[in-house]
């Protein structure tokens, strides 16, 4: 019987959760405004494209395979430890 109380208590406060997500469109807080245009820049960011990373932020990946083996370069800086 315990364990029955304690799915549907974990079930409840999961559905609570869930819920509680805002899904409207992003305003700055009363009082606050949003950040003026970037120099250069026609018109300032909406809240929604403030939250798009930039490239700096968020790299491309590099997922080249090698295609045939091929010899290392040799790396003047690559030295054993010392000792």
């Amino acid at each position: 019987m315990n364990m029955i109380h304690s799915i549907f208590l974990l079930t409840g406060a999961t559905l609570i959760l869930a819920a509680c997500g805002n899904r409207g469109v992003l305003q700055p807080a009363k009082g606050e405004t949003l950040p003026p245009a970037i120099y250069g820049e026609a018109k300032a960011p909406t809240g929604e494209e403030l939250l798009i990373p930039s490239t700096q932020a968020m790299p491309e990946r590099s997922d080249e395979l090698l295609r045939r083996s091929e010899e290392r370069q040799d790396d003047a800086f690559d030295l054993p430890p010392p000792g």
